[in-house]
């Protein structure tokens, strides 16, 4: 299962560059998320990093991220 090595990328937080590694399935999945919502992934990426608590890394504030939504979507789409 290649899917499952994370994999390296650049991103721009508020002009600085920075790398994140993600495994394909979730970079896949912030990317959809991202466009659904009419932003960059480093527009969503940055805010992601300005909202995260703690010392969590930004690789997994993004994972989290991602996680969120889709329940939120599996949650909105739940028979009554």
């Amino acid at each position: 299962m290649s899917d499952a090595r994370p994999q390296k990328r650049s991103l721009t937080l508020h002009g600085h560059r920075t790398s994140v590694s993600l495994e394909g399935p979730f970079w896949r999945a912030f990317l959809q998320i991202a466009a659904e919502q009419g932003k960059t992934i480093n527009g969503l990426a940055a805010e992601i990093d300005d909202a995260r608590l703690g010392s969590s890394g930004l690789a997994t504030a993004i994972r989290l991220f991602v996680l969120a939504e889709l329940e939120n979507k599996l949650a909105r789409h739940k028979p009554q």
